[in-house]
């Protein structure tokens, strides 16, 4: 199956001649190829073309999510691979990934293994904590610790991300409203919402240069869409039963900002979260019309592990303590999902419907 490879650059002309060599070596005759250029002022475009590449201008710097929208839509291959610039297919990788939409036809989207340049794991698939946090999966573990079959996942990386177009089309994308990070575990969460699957190839491998920055600006970034993911995707139910536990990670945040230098970025966040209410109900109306699976279900996506490398060691008690209010939590879910409402109509009782897969 054809593949559109959607690239967005911004500022990464030294690594264009490495970029190019390892597509020539992947891509097929009948693959399209596209670089969208977020106003690079290093001569990114015009180095790319030289090299053969072709090359979109998106005229300004318009994040990451916006970039793959216009990629997507100045393509037509009924599978999309957004891959970042600095990511590397390894040979058979994408006959791999294309070996998916055939193989497990009930798969919306899907990544490959994403390795770090030392061969250790920089993902092998999104994990997604209850308070919204989420990270790479098994990141800096050994090569050992992957699968030998495909998988399912929360979400799949945007760093090397394979989506049906026809589902791309359906959700409309990423929320280019996100600008930078966590675009990938919205889009992986809602896509699972509607109904479609996310999963992971780990015989497909692509080598990342990844390196964690911790600067505010990313803190800013995360937390705000930390937020916008949260109020806009988890049901109504599961939120009310995780209040208790966001707002109390919050004061807890706050303490480890500040402690850690970025607490301005945290405060920032919540700022534009709490000016952004009005559009996040907006988005989850949006959203919610297109659930089809139940509060249960959805749970299930999310995890209770704080097993980040991202994250300091945590005290034991609390690792405990917040495991086990998500253990209550999805208890509570099964419970209430044993005893629909009863809705009355037209002077007839009749048993309301769960909002089941």
């Amino acid at each position: 199956m054809k593949l559109a490879v959607v690239i967005v650059t911004h500022d990464c002309e030294a690594g264009l001649t490495e970029l190019a060599a390892a597509l020539r070596g992947v891509i097929d005759e009948d693959d399209e190829l596209l670089l969208v250029d977020n106003a690079s002022s290093d001569g990114t475009a015009a180095s790319a073309r030289a090299l053969g590449l072709p090359v979109v201008e998106a005229g300004s710097n318009r994040g990451f999510g916006a970039g793959c929208r216009i990629g997507a839509d100045a393509t037509s291959a009924p599978l999309l691979l957004f891959l970042n610039p600095d990511a590397r297919p390894q040979p058979g990788s994408l006959e791999r990934l294309r070996a998916v939409a055939d193989e497990r036809p009930e798969w919306a989207a899907w990544q490959p293994a994403v390795m770090l340049p030392d061969g250790r794991i920089n993902t092998a698939g999104g994990v997604v904590h209850y308070l919204g946090l989420s990270w790479a999966g098994r990141c800096e573990q050994p090569a050992s610790e992957l699968a030998d079959e495909p998988y399912e996942v929360s979400f799949a990386s945007g760093a090397a991300l394979v989506i049906r177009r026809d589902a791309w089309a359906e959700l409309d994308g990423f929320d280019d409203s996100y600008y930078l990070y966590g675009e990938d575990c919205e889009l992986g969460l809602r896509l699972w919402l509607s109904g479609h699957r996310v999963g992971v190839e780990p015989r497909a491998r692509v080598i990342h240069d990844y390196r964690f920055d911790k600067g505010s600006r990313k803190w800013f970034l995360l937390e705000r869409n930390r937020w916008r993911t949260v109020l806009a995707l988890y049901p109504a139910r599961l939120l009310a039963l995780l209040a208790p536990a966001l707002l109390v990670a919050e004061l807890g945040l706050l303490f480890v900002a500040a402690r850690d230098g970025w607490l301005k970025a945290k405060l920032r966040a919540n700022l534009a979260a709490t000016l952004g209410v009005r559009r996040a109900v907006r988005r989850r109306a949006v959203v919610q019309a297109q659930r089809r699976i139940d509060d249960v279900a959805f749970a299930a996506l999310l995890s209770a592990s704080l097993d980040s490398p991202y994250l300091r060691r945590l005290p034991r008690a609390l690792i405990l303590a917040q495991a086990c209010y998500f253990v209550a939590v999805r208890l509570l879910l099964r419970l209430i999902s044993l005893f629909p409402p009863r809705i009355a109509r037209s002077g007839e009782e009749s048993s309301g419907r769960s909002e089941a897969a």
